[in-house]
């Protein structure tokens, strides 16, 4: 017996194992390794075992199977975060990745489960149905009980650094769109290998595969127009370990402000300086009791904080900046709220951003009274939740232009990162990816890029320890810092694109598309059954 036919004896007869396998071998599309083939062979294996399965439970299971193998590979960077805390045992970050995927693993369920019982004994209507109910399953991900949009499967189109790849279709899709173009072409795979003339549908798919490969490799332009807006983007490698200690924070300052001095051809001109979040140990804002200055690194004045930035930037700069607000009441602080602060050279405040989507474990603990007492902890240091900021605004910046702005985790959320009453400029995302392990940070910029792309809007990210780019709205990395490079970047702000079909609607389009493709499902059904 041939291997590829020992191969798929070996799956009929063992489809539980084998969907788990193949949920493991789709993440490996994912960044850093972004090998797309496996995915789409992956979900062809998903759809065909679906397809096989003689009873709902059974399709619901294989679903569930699969979303375990997927998420728990392609989320296992989250168990490095655990091992740069001391309140909880670093070997419990494995186990929570787990049990995250245990949840999580419902959607593709629910997708496998729908797609069965509408079209399981029609190919060409079983790839349409999985590929409309994949669309809904993720959008349903992307906000149900806060949400978790991370790797949605429509990433492993985007291209490498200098293409977009098929991302470049996320104007007229969205990325959930893109994600039931990934389950479509899988689907197509399988429909191609059941059809009858089985020459005819390999010539086919050959040249299918060959379009798919030529267009995530192709390069991209350049802007006809270059950017007018110049910028200082820094990334000073202050590592994690490192991050949160107090005897460091004034060495961390001094580091980052050389990387941010003006250069003597900029003077005169105004310039963006972009920090990361993270980026200030100091509480900014005037208003809090004393002892609470006091425990941050440069005197107790919230003024001579700022004048000392401003100084570092310049008369014509002005700072974006990740800092920490607090909410107080009488004499205690009570909450905080992670944010961004736009600090002009005078030292005066210029506007800012709180964080709206926060991290459940790391900016909050849930169901603290009870979780608490268990000894559950937040992975970010301090005793104080933060709170979460009113969602996606513009700040106008003036001569700076007006920025949307997302802190680190919220600019995987598609459809979330603008005020689309009032459109941006640009997108600035500082993010600290200092515990995301060396999977994190690549797969966090594949997200930021499908911003750019989908919003038609240049994106800008400083993290403290990479990788630190800046996108253009084709989603092309014109610049990047690499990881544990202490370095920075200038240039001007690419320009940004009209407003995409996408940036109009949101998800209501990819939503269109998922209901599109169930009506052509259902007509492929009747058909087929004429």
């Amino acid at each position: 017996m041939a291997p590829l036919a020992r191969s798929v004896a070996f799956a009929h007869a063992h489809p539980r194992g084998c969907a788990l396998v193949l949920g493991a071998l789709a993440a490996l599309g994912f960044r850093p390794l972004a090998l797309w083939p496996l995915t789409l062979l992956a979900i062809t294996g998903l759809i065909e075992l679906t397809a096989r399965a003689g009873t709902a439970r059974r399709a619901a299971l294989i679903g569930w199977l699969f979303g375990l193998g997927l998420f728990t590979v392609g989320n296992f960077w989250i168990a490095t975060a655990f091992t740069y805390q001391a309140n909880m045992p670093a070997w419990l970050g494995a186990i929570a990745v787990v049990l995250l995927s245990l949840y999580l693993a419902l959607f593709p369920m629910l997708a496998a489960l729908a797609a069965w019982r509408l079209a399981r004994r029609a190919p060409l209507a079983l790839a349409l149905a999985f590929a409309g109910c994949w669309i809904v399953a993720e959008w349903l991900r992307a906000w149900l009980f806060t949400g978790f949009a991370w790797n949605p499967l429509g990433v492993v189109l985007l291209g490498d650094f200098g293409s977009p790849g098929w991302a470049w279709l996320a104007p007229w899709s969205g990325t959930y769109g893109l994600s039931g173009l990934v389950v479509l072409l899988a689907g197509s795979v399988r429909t191609l290998a059941l059809a009858q003339h089985r020459r005819r549908a390999a010539l086919i798919g050959a040249a299918g595969a060959a379009a798919i490969a030529l267009g995530m490799v192709l390069p991209h332009p350049a802007p006809d127009a270059p950017g007018t807006l110049p910028f200082t983007l820094v990334q000073p490698d202050v590592r994690q370990e490192d991050l949160n200690d107090p005897r460091q924070w004034e060495s961390q300052f001094i580091k980052t402000a050389r990387l941010s001095l003006a250069k003597p051809v900029q003077a005169g001109a105004p310039r963006l300086v972009l920090w990361p979040e993270s980026g200030v140990p100091d509480y900014l804002r005037p208003g809090y009791p004393r002892y609470l200055y006091e425990e941050t690194t440069f005197a107790a004045d919230p003024l001579l904080a700022r004048r000392r930035i401003g100084r570092v930037i310049g008369a014509d700069g002005l700072l974006l900046t990740g800092a920490v607000d607090l909410e107080v009441r009488g004499q205690e602080a009570v909450a905080a709220r992670n944010v961004i602060t736009a600090i002009d050279g005078a030292g005066a405040i210029r506007g800012s951003y709180a964080k709206a989507h926060l991290v459940p474990y790391g900016e909050y603990l849930p169901l603290r009274w009870l979780l608490e007492p268990l000894g559950a902890s937040r992975l970010v240091a301090g005793s104080l939740d933060f709170w979460p900021g009113p969602g996606p605004r513009t700040v106008d910046l003036g001569r700076w232009g007006k920025a949307g702005m997302q802190i680190c985790y919220e600019i995987v959320f598609s459809g979330e990162v603008v005020d689309r009453r009032h459109r941006p400029d640009y997108l600035f995302n500082p993010s600290n990816d200092g515990w995301f392990g060396s999977w994190g940070p690549p797969q966090h910029l594949a997200q930021a890029r499908l911003r750019a792309v989908e919003e038609g809007l240049p994106v800008l990210r400083a993290t403290t320890t990479g990788i630190s780019a800046v996108i253009d709205a084709d989603g092309v990395v014109r610049q990047h810092v690499p990881r544990h490079t202490a370095a920075r970047l200038d240039g001007t702000i690419p320009p940004a694109h009209a407003p995409t079909l996408f940036a109009r609607m949101g998800n209501a389009l990819p939503l269109v598309w998922a209901a599109f493709l169930l009506v052509l499902s259902l007509v492929a059904l009747r058909r087929g059954r004429h």
